[in-house]
């Protein structure tokens, strides 16, 4: 996490809340979460190359939107990969992510287009407008590369990517159901070891 930029110590505190299961006795926090694409049709498998991630098939131009309240982590407005390089910090493209109100991130790559006013420390609600879908980065057409991670220091491109895999939560939010990730990122994180893991596959 950047330091001095509004959000950092609610983050520093999210970040917290995932990496400490309640206490015995303590009563579940209740999250309310949506679907990241509004008002497009879409598709997606139950899988995805390599790591767990999701790449959600959907027309070029439609709303990527906050699948919780957050605060916006990193945001790349720019596409600078180019199949030369092939650098895997540039293969998202254009892409946002928020760390949510339950403490665990959430990534959409290969926009088109950032939105307005989005930027590192900016508070968001469930549901406002992050960008466009498109095909930037490495993509071969127009989808939503989503991943949940994590939160980490930034630039840590290889976990924000994804860690966990993101399909049975996709199925729960289309269905008005709030399941939450937030188990599933704390295993992960335990069996990784430590906040910053080596990049293993993709580097």
């Amino acid at each position: 996490m950047r330091k001095g930029w509004p959000g950092a110590a609610l983050a520093a505190a999210l970040v917290t809340s995932v990496l400490s299961p309640p206490a015995a006795g303590a009563a579940a926090r209740h999250h309310t979460y949506r679907f990241p694409i509004a008002h497009c049709a879409v598709s997606y498998a139950h899988y995805h190359h390599d790591y767990p991630a999701t790449d959600i098939i959907v027309a070029k131009g439609c709303s990527f939107v906050a699948p919780i309240a957050g605060t916006v982590d990193e945001v790349s407005r720019h596409d600078h990969w180019h199949a030369g390089t092939d650098r895997g910090a540039a293969r998202g493209g254009r892409s946002v992510s928020i760390v949510g109100t339950d403490g665990v991130r959430y990534y959409g790559a290969h926009l088109s287009h950032v939105a307005d006013g989005i930027r590192p420390g900016v508070h968001v609600k469930r549901g406002q407008l992050l960008g466009r879908t498109g095909e930037s980065g490495n993509a071969s057409g127009p989808h939503l590369h989503f991943g949940i991670s994590w939160p980490t220091r930034d630039g840590i491109w290889w976990v924000r990517r994804g860690e966990v895999w993101p399909w049975r939560y996709l199925d729960a939010w289309r269905q008005h159901t709030d399941k939450s990730p937030v188990r599933a990122v704390r295993r992960a994180l335990h069996d990784a070891g430590r906040r910053v893991p080596r990049c293993h596959v993709d580097c």
